[in-house]
């Protein structure tokens, strides 16, 4: 599996699936959430309606959900909601859970690229040093059956800590 980090707009991504940071309720929102659901157009949003609802959710924390892709590159948009960093007693927990779920999401779905965004570390005030190390424990807990996962960030500084807590993992 070939792990890339790129600086830039995850919307614009050419693989199987985008990984949106969303909330429990799937409806959009701000940062890559409502980028997302922007570029996606009206119709990711009547897909997430269509998302059963769990405990009133749409989305527990940790978990993931699919959609299609609708306007955007990606032919699918998996989507995972992270812990609020102050809000729960064990957020790495839920974080690594959520990647995981989404990674188990694409597997099962027979995708074979997918691009994250770093989940929860911007209104949910997860600090990027420790969300790297999270990822970093579930892309090395087993052998994921994927051709490329690429993490696109945002900002320089995000895509810096990424680059530099995963460079001995990145592929040419």
């Amino acid at each position: 599996m070939r792990i890339v980090v790129d600086a830039g707009d995850i919307t614009r991504a050419q693989v199987d699936a985008i990984v949106n940071a969303a909330n429990t309720g799937m409806l959009g929102g701000g940062g890559v959430d409502g980028a997302i659901h922007r570029a996606a157009g009206p119709d990711l949003l009547e897909a997430c309606r269509q998302v059963k609802r769990v405990n009133g959710m749409r989305c527990p924390t940790g978990e993931a959900r699919i959609t299609p892709g609708f306007r955007l590159p990606a032919k699918h948009v998996i989507h995972t909601v992270g812990p609020i960093y102050t809000s729960v007693p064990n957020p790495a927990e839920l974080l690594a859970s959520a990647y995981r779920s989404s990674l188990e999401l694409a597997v099962a779905n027979d995708l074979k690229s997918l691009a994250f965004p770093a989940i929860s570390c911007g209104v949910y005030g997860y600090p990027v040093h420790e969300a790297v190390e999270v990822v970093r424990g579930v892309l090395t807990e087993r052998r994921w059956p994927l051709d490329e996962v690429r993490f696109v960030l945002y900002t320089r500084d995000v895509y810096e800590a990424f680059r530099r807590g995963l460079q001995d993992l990145i592929g040419p």
